[in-house]
């Protein structure tokens, strides 16, 4: 969600700290601001516009050390006086990620102190807290330290004072935070692309790590307080993995970096002549030995490539499986089972409920666990004992494209090693499944040529307000998925269904405004579809099919059929979600929307 940059350097770092926030933008966010010391005072600016605004009120700021921060906001309204940074008496400055639980608590005794709340954050108490051991004879670090063992909660904070000119510091706790290692000059940032500018080489702060940033070294202590060495990491993102370059926004570049991302993450396999258990980590073998089913934890469109993952770990594998929603799972009694493989999906690594689960899911007797995920130093990675990278490389729009079909390709090949272990996958099906997965890129580039005709056709959206997708079997999650990137980008009102639950309910809905999405793959459950189809034309609902070759379902009045290069088998739910990207990608330029960043949302979402 919030992003926070902090720098010490000899030069002038406004222009550090705003470029970083810059490149944090796709986080999502409301207002931002930022603080530096020059002359014994803190300088702060800050704005409810966009970063472009904030970097017009700062352009005369100047100084040598600072922190900067986008907020989205949890507690207060989005304002100026919410936007970070925060200050206590003007010697203190703090910029804040995550949630502090016993804010009230820790507010209604710094009151009763004489302290004075200029804003309705949780944030400002960090701040005064850190303030009243500042005056009482600590040092920055020793107050930021013994502040935070008050604090309840997630953060990742960054704190300079004004009488301190030449010390930034760091901390984290359940919200990611990193030290960026320059030359003369050091960083901190919540996302590696926010330092791109300025350094590749970059320390992964441990949780409960806190770290002392000076202009020629740095310390780092662990969370009781003992000084630490953490290894220092040459980061593989460049500069132009995060430029927009010909593309008109970051979600169509991403759309179409999804053959090279979905290559990428295959690469292991599909060089190979036979799947092996090791991609998934050195101890897998044995543990994919000892289970006897699969618990799957998500949120939003990784949830989505969980359910689709469940079709295939069940038929292929013919091993039960359960898909849970994050954020729920933790708040209900469930019962461990020690041969259950607990995995976990998430983009970022840092998603803050299913980070909970994962924990939950571990402090109940999961033993087992194996993370999907694009950041391999993420949160998520590090606590499990599986891993698969899906090496989809930085996606900054807010709705996820090249980082679903990647988590699909990553799931498919857990599928087919766990089929093949338990005696459920013969070579010469192995060898197919391998063909198909090489061919994949092509055949996703073969959809990708059909942009312009998507781009026709989302025309017809433009005066919409609600519209209904359908899929069946393997294809309903996409559906889900295609409506949550429609209602995602565009704001239009879109729900996906199971097609055969039509005509329990949602066929009241249909009507000649109501448009109706269709997923169509040349599969056995085709004619049943055609049926809940017909269904809907009798209602003189629109259709709008996204069909394979040889299903034999034609354009006609009030049917658009818009035809699919080839049926992809099991694989066809990767193909089939490339169309709907688009749709809602054409759809939201057509209603003028901001597409990378959609109101009210954030990419990673790193608060329960």
């Amino acid at each position: 969600m919030c992003g926070i940059v902090g720098a010490v350097a000899k030069r002038n770092v406004v222009p550090i700290l705003v470029q970083g926030l810059l490149r944090l933008e796709y986080r999502g966010y409301d207002s931002a601001g930022l603080v530096v010391v020059s002359d014994h005072k803190l300088h702060r600016v800050r704005s409810t516009g966009r970063v472009a605004e904030l970097a017009e009120k700062s352009a005369h700021t100047t100084g040598n050390i600072g922190i900067a921060h986008t907020r989205w906001a949890t507690h207060g309204v989005p304002s100026e006086r919410n936007a970070h940074p925060h200050m206590s008496c003007d010697l203190i400055a703090v910029v804040h990620n995550g949630i502090i639980e016993n804010y009230e608590e820790l507010r209604t005794q710094l009151t009763a102190q004489g302290y004075i709340f200029g804003s309705d954050t949780d944030t400002e108490v960090i701040a005064h807290l850190i303030h009243s051991y500042y005056t009482n004879g600590h040092d920055l670090l020793g107050s930021t330290q013994a502040a935070l063992a008050k604090l309840v909660g997630a953060y990742a904070i960054g704190v300079v004072a004004a009488d301190n000119p030449q010390k930034l510091i760091g901390a984290r706790k359940g919200s990611p935070l990193l030290l960026g290692v320059g030359e003369g000059e050091h960083f901190i940032a919540s996302d590696m692309s926010a330092l791109l500018q300025v350094t590749q080489k970059v320390v992964y702060l441990e949780e409960g790590d806190v770290v002392e940033l000076a202009l020629a070294d740095y310390r780092i202590f662990d969370a009781k307080g003992v000084e630490v060495k953490r290894p220092v990491n040459i980061s593989e993102l460049n500069n132009e993995s995060v430029e927009l370059g010909e593309y008109q926004h970051y979600m169509q570049k991403e759309i179409h970096e999804q053959p090279q991302a979905l290559a990428n993450t295959l690469e292991s396999v599909c060089n190979s002549q036979s799947l092996i258990p090791g991609i998934f980590g050195a101890e897998a073998a044995d543990a994919f030995d000892q289970i006897d089913s699969i618990l799957i934890l998500a949120c939003g469109t990784s949830h989505h490539a969980g359910m689709v993952a469940r079709y295939w770990l069940e038929e292929l594998a013919a091993i039960p499986c359960v898909v849970e929603i994050a954020s729920e799972y933790r708040y209900r009694t469930s019962v461990a089972n020690p041969r259950t493989l607990v995995v976990t999906i998430s983009q970022s690594g840092e998603t803050a409920d299913t980070l909970a689960a994962l924990n939950h899911a571990k402090a109940i007797g999961h033993l087992h666990t194996l993370a999907v995920c694009n950041v391999p130093e993420s949160a998520i990675i590090r606590q499990s004992k599986l891993r698969l990278l899906t090496r989809a490389g930085p996606e900054i729009g807010v709705a996820s494209t090249k980082a679903f079909t990647t988590q699909l390709a990553a799931l498919f090949l857990l599928t087919l090693v766990l089929a093949k272990q338990r005696g459920k996958l013969d070579m010469q099906q192995e060898q197919q499944h391998l063909h198909d997965l090489r061919h994949l890129p092509s055949a996703v580039m073969a959809v990708l040529k059909l942009e312009p005709e998507i781009a026709k056709l989302a025309k017809q959206f433009a005066d919409k307000h609600h519209a209904l997708f359908l899929g069946r079997g393997l294809h309903y999650p996409i559906a889900l998925e295609g409506a949550l990137k429609l209602k995602e980008i565009s704001y239009i009102h879109a729900e996906a269904y199971p097609a055969g639950e039509l005509k329990h309910g949602p066929l009241a809905l249909v009507d000649k405004d109501m448009p109706v999405v269709a997923v169509a793959p040349n599969d056995t459950l085709l004619e049943k579809l055609k049926s809940n189809l017909q269904e809907v034309r009798a209602r003189g609902g629109e259709l709008f099919v996204f069909a394979d070759a040889e299903t034999r379902i034609h354009s006609s009045e009030g049917v658009h059929v818009m035809q699919m290069p080839e049926h992809a088998g099991f694989l066809s739910p990767i193909l089939h979600t490339i169309p709907l990207q688009l749709l809602a990608y054409y759809v939201a330029l057509q209603k003028g929307t901001d597409v990378d960043k959609p109101r009210n949302l954030a990419k990673s979402v790193t608060v329960e």
